[in-house]
């Protein structure tokens, strides 16, 4: 009966992902919270989910003309050498820890969400 609760949440956190929702943060914390994984392992397994839904909407963004290539060339340049950092710096880091920085990074990014008023186009 778990393997059903878990394909249920993959497929739904995959469905939110494809909207932009964090569907991804979203099942690290069914991982971690609910699942008892280790937050490393975790952490990979989200990884590959990720790749798994990222490569279907890059896709369909490139299919509709949506891909600003300037945008992805940066992006790239500077992602890549900032995320092999930070994973080197999780190998090293206390479980606990890299669980804290994780919860207030999520809670950081959902405040901001609540609190932040986007400008209408009229406002400059």
């Amino acid at each position: 009966m778990e393997w059903i609760w878990s394909s249920g949440i993959g497929f739904l956190t995959g469905i939110l992902s494809g909207f932009g929702i964090g569907g991804g943060s979203l099942l690290l914390l069914w991982l971690t919270a609910v699942q008892g994984i280790e937050q490393l392992q975790a952490g990979g397994t989200n990884l590959l989910y990720f790749i798994s839904c990222a490569l279907p909407a890059i896709w369909g963004h490139i299919k509709n003309g949506l891909m600003e290539t300037q945008a992805v060339l940066w992006c790239s340049l500077g992602g890549v050498p900032v995320c092999i950092a930070a994973s080197l710096a999780a190998a090293g880091m206390d479980t606990s820890l890299l669980r804290r920085c994780f919860g207030a990074f999520i809670l950081a990014v959902g405040l901001r969400e609540v609190f932040h008023r986007k400008k209408k186009p009229s406002e400059g």
